[in-house]
Order: structure tokens, then sequence, then C-alpha cells
């Protein structure tokens, strides 16, 4: 029996992402961004029966889609823990692993977390629960040049500065608790022609901030390479430029920066090899669902260096 409760999060390129990973019926997956268990249902419909699917989410609320199915065991803990989990339960090798960096409906949509500027809640956008770091902490306690640096990096905010001055002067009278108080806080640094779109990066930076995003992204690729059996695949959501230069680079010369290796021959020792092309979602599949149009689908095949 499987518990899928469709209102938590609807899957995006759930065919093409499975379809990615070219499984093997007795092979072991790893579905390393669980939330509403819909791309783990897909991997385990093209498993055989001695095939086992290990996923993982930090969010103690995916808990509720458990399905209910002896191949599959969910580790609830952050995946950049991947490795020491996996070898806690005998496995030291996969076949495959998929990643979708996307935020889950469930979370934007639940006004307590905080993760939205659409409802009024206390600031904040931990996805553990258990995280020390809350945005509230941020945005109270980082230092005008950390906040300038989140909202200019992370954000791509070109008024960077102008909004940390605003946050630092506001806070300086009071703590700012709640999300519509930061709201008012930067409204009138918007333009109200991309209020939205200006908001979304704002809460995005503060996000990636308190989740440390980029750099589990960094280490997922980086315990890929150990993990992932020659020829086995790995599919990679990502929904921003921030996360996908990040898988961009990585999947083209195993590296995040600097130059790429080479063997004594003077040949590129390229530890992954790109299937197909970028993937992106069909118009159908974004007027079922919004929430696709930025996704962004790499997909890449471990090779021998």
């Amino acid at each position: 029996m499987m518990m899928i409760n469709k209102n938590y999060h609807t899957p995006v390129l759930l065919k093409e992402s499975v379809d990615g990973l070219n499984i093997i019926e007795d092979g072991v997956y790893v579905d390393v961004t669980f939330g509403g268990g819909g791309h783990s249902k897909e991997i385990l419909s093209r498993l055989g029966q001695k095939g086992r699917l290990i996923a993982f989410d930090q969010d103690k609320d995916s808990k509720m889609n458990l399905i209910n199915d002896n191949r599959l065991l969910l580790i609830n803990e952050n995946f950049m823990y991947l490795k020491k989990f996996l070898k806690l339960n005998n496995i030291l090798k996969v076949d495959g692993i998929l990643a979708d960096f996307g935020i889950s409906s469930h979370q934007i949509d639940k006004p307590d977390r905080g993760f939205s500027y659409r409802f009024n809640s206390d600031l904040d956008m931990r996805m553990d629960n258990n995280n020390p770091l809350s945005a509230s902490h941020i945005l109270n306690k980082y230092s005008s040049e950390d906040l300038n640096k989140i909202f200019k990096e992370y954000g791509e905010l070109n008024n960077s500065s102008k909004i940390t001055r605003a946050i630092i002067t506001s806070r300086k009278k009071k703590n700012i608790k709640t999300t519509f108080e930061l709201n008012d806080i930067i409204t009138p640094f918007i333009s109200k022609r991309n209020s939205n779109k200006i908001l979304s990066r704002i809460y995005q930076a503060i996000r990636i901030e308190v989740n440390n995003e980029l750099g589990v992204i960094k280490s997922l690729l980086e315990q890929s390479l150990e993990l992932l059996k020659i020829g086995g695949r790995i599919c990679l959501i990502s929904y921003h430029s921030l996360e996908d230069r990040i898988v961009k680079r990585f999947v083209k010369t195993g590296k995040f920066e600097g130059e790429i290796e080479k063997d004594i021959y003077g040949n590129f020792s390229l530890p992954y090899k790109s299937i197909g092309k970028l993937i992106v979602p069909s118009q159908t599949e974004i007027n079922r669902n919004i929430r696709a149009r930025s996704a962004k689908l790499r997909i890449a095949e471990r090779v021998r260096v």
C-alpha cells in the first residue's frame, strides 16, 4: 500500500528523471529528496522484488507520506550525510541517485514554516526544525556585510545594499519577527511591476543561508563520486541559476572551480558523462503545475577515470 498525500507535493519531471536513472530491477537506488514520495513511488514501480530504494528527507513532515514497501528505507536526515547513513545500512555502492532540489509545495503553503512572503508567520524557513539557525536570527543578528553578501550572491539583487540598510535601520528599533514585518521594510525598495519576483529572490536568499542549500548540493555531488557504481546514473533537478551552475559545472568537469585535471597522458580526467541534453518541463506539465516552470534536469553517468 502506498500512502501518498497528493496535496503535499507534485513531483516535477517525474517520468523524465526516473527514465534517466536507467533502472536495473535488482539495483540499489537513492532518492535524496523524498518529499511527497512521488519520485520514490515511480522508482519502486520499476524495481524488482530484490531491488532497494533508500530515501532521505530532513523534513520530519515527510513521514506522513511513508510508502508501505519493504524495499524502501526512509531516513529522516539531511542528504549531506548520505554516505554515513548508507554505510550504517551496509550499502557502499549504489546504481543511481535522484535529487530534486526544489522546496516542496507543502513547505511553501504551510504558513507557520515562514517560507513564503504570502503568509504572515514567524521568520523560520528551516527545512529541519532541529536546525538552530532560523531566518529571524539571520535578519536580526547578522552583520551588515554578511546580510549584503547573502542578498547579492544568493538573491542576485542589484539593490542588495539598500535592502540591507533598511533591515539594519529597522532592527535597531525592534527585532524583525514576522514575514509581513519584513515585507513592510523591503517593499519601498521594490518596484510594483516586479514585486513578486524580487520578494521571491529575497526569501530565496535567506532560505539558502538558513539551510546551507548550496553547500549541501556540493556535498552530495562530491559523495556521489564515491558512491555511484561505474555506469550508475545521477539525475539532478535544479530550480534557479545558483543551483544549476553548480550542477552543470560538476557534471561537465567533476569540479566546482579551478582547472580540469588531466591524466599522465594529458587527457582530461572526467568522472561523469552527460546523458542527453538539458531537460525542462513541457508546457503541459507547467499548465498542470506552475511551480515546475523553472525546473532543469541534468542526467549524468559515472564513468571510469
